[in-house]
């Protein structure tokens, strides 16, 4: 196992982390973000849009960005928070991980103000990627926050591409920009234009299946399952998305939306997401 630290697009700094049969991941150290997982001896399993803006105070569009205090616009502060767009630290690294941190700034006190420290650790193995995530309160108050991982997988095609094992949840559905309460009567999930819901209690595995693969998505600690792709109309309109974009990836995301975290002082809460290939 092996990490090295170099300079990545734009001359951002990244970690490689590579394993002895071959495994690599990426981690950008700007929001903390994974831009990149490939299995031992298979092909890049996480989808980055070659449009994306790697630049300071912008979000990386692809991979695994860490929404947090607040999920999408569910709250008063900026969308998806702000930890996705602020450089991380290196924290520690182990034999086949590393460990990210971000602490409270004056600029942060500025649009969140609570001190807390978030930690973000990445662990590969020869079929399985694995993100644990910490936030810690620092501070002497209690704070509350939504969050959680935005995996960008690859896909082949989106629209032979199903998800399984929501069959049956409530969820809410957030296409076009409306919010429609629902229950997944279908199954499993296809994709036809837009699709953005939030499935509350969610179990602990779901399954990407592919026409000729599948992954397996597994948390601990996020009771809710995001299932997101922009589609043709919403896809075309966003810069960041290179052209049919859309059609090559689909997010399922490890999430805590439909209730929030209430942190007291000096507690800890921990979610994770292990992906097999």
């Amino acid at each position: 196992m092996s990490s090295e630290l170099k300079a990545g697009t734009s001359d951002l700094p990244k970690l490689v982390l590579t394993t002895e049969d071959g495994a690599q991941a990426e981690i950008y150290l700007h929001g903390g973000h994974v831009t990149s997982w490939k299995p031992a001896g298979g092909e890049e399993r996480l989808f980055l849009s070659r449009t994306s803006e790697f630049q300071s105070g912008t979000a990386i569009r692809g991979g695994v960005p860490v929404c947090f205090p607040q999920f999408a616009t569910f709250g008063p502060l900026p969308k998806h928070g702000f930890v996705r767009t602020l450089p991380w630290a290196i924290r520690h690294g182990g034999a086949n991980s590393i460990a990210l941190q971000l602490t409270e700034s004056a600029a942060t006190l500025k649009i969140w103000p609570h001190a807390f420290t978030t930690v973000l650790t990445v662990s590969i193995g020869a079929q399985s990627l694995l993100l644990e995530f910490e936030v810690t309160n620092t501070g002497d108050a209690p704070f509350e926050f939504t969050g959680a991982l935005h995996t960008y997988f690859r896909v082949s095609d989106v629209r032979s591409t199903v998800i399984e094992g929501l069959s049956g949840l409530r969820y809410a559905d957030r296409a076009g920009g409306g919010h429609v309460e629902g229950v997944q009567s279908e199954a499993p999930i296809a994709f036809d234009g837009e699709v953005d819901r939030v499935y509350y209690d969610a179990p602990d595995r779901v399954v990407i299946r592919e026409a000729d693969r599948i992954t397996t998505v597994m948390s601990r600690g996020f009771p809710d399952v995001v299932v997101w792709n922009p589609g043709p109309v919403a896809g075309a309109k966003m810069s960041d998305l290179e052209p049919e974009g859309y059609r090559r990836m689909v997010c399922v995301e490890a999430a805590v939306v439909g209730k929030l975290i209430v942190l007291e002082p000096q507690a800890t809460w921990r979610g994770s997401q292990i992906v097999m290939a």
